[in-house]
């Protein structure tokens, strides 16, 4: 059997053909996709994430930890559907109207997907009605909101009240998060969380389902 140690090391080193390499064999020999997400890639970025937390390893070393993780993932997407013990819950991310930065937003999301969430990846310029129809097709467990902007940053509020009118407010969670975000901020536009970086966004988020 192939030894997923390296699987671990080439995500926490970010060295994807590696990563893609070494999952294509475990596949080959029979290996559990479930066990080969939860038991090494998971654990990789939550290592990680842990030494960014710690100011052991910077943003770039998390963009391309994401990365390998993502093309190790990709192989073993079409082998996980119908399978519910993959994922830990289902999640919208956007960056919110009138903003066009991402870099922040795709971290944060790379970090969830590579932590066991699935990921709807909605983009930059996110309105409200987008993020509406995202919860209506998709059925998701947390909305994430991401402004870089001062001027975008009260748009989380109309999406909001975009999602309470809609009814869907109570099935919920909203998650913000940007630069100029911060916890009060949260707070007063009726956000369940805010996080300042990836994470601890994946922490929060790993607590919010758990409350649902």
């Amino acid at each position: 059997m192939e030894n997923l140690n390296e699987l671990y090391e080439a995500i926490l080193a970010g060295k994807l053909a590696p990563a893609v390499e070494i999952t294509k064999k475990a596949v080959a020999e029979g290996l559990s996709p479930n066990v080969i997400i939860n038991d090494y890639m998971v654990k990789a970025m939550e290592e990680i994430g842990r030494r960014f937390e710690e100011g052991k390893v910077f943003v770039p070393n998390l963009l391309i930890s994401a990365r390998a993780m993502r093309g190790a993932l990709d192989i073993l997407k079409p082998l996980l559907k119908g399978d519910p013990t993959v994922y830990l819950g289902k999640i919208a991310i956007g960056t919110v109207k009138g903003d066009l930065h991402d870099i922040g937003k795709n971290l944060v999301a790379s970090m969830f997907e590579g932590c066991g969430f699935e990921v709807i990846n909605l983009g930059v310029d996110v309105d409200s009605d987008k993020f509406v129809q995202s919860i209506q097709e998709n059925n998701v467990d947390i909305v994430c909101m991401s402004a870089l902007l001062t001027t975008t940053m009260n748009y989380m509020k109309e999406v909001i009240a975009a999602i309470e009118s809609a009814g869907f407010r109570d099935k919920v969670k909203i998650m913000v998060g940007g630069a100029p975000v911060n916890d009060t901020f949260a707070k007063v536009i009726g956000a369940d969380a805010y996080t300042s970086n990836a994470n601890a966004a994946v922490a929060k988020a790993k607590e919010l389902i758990d409350s649902k």
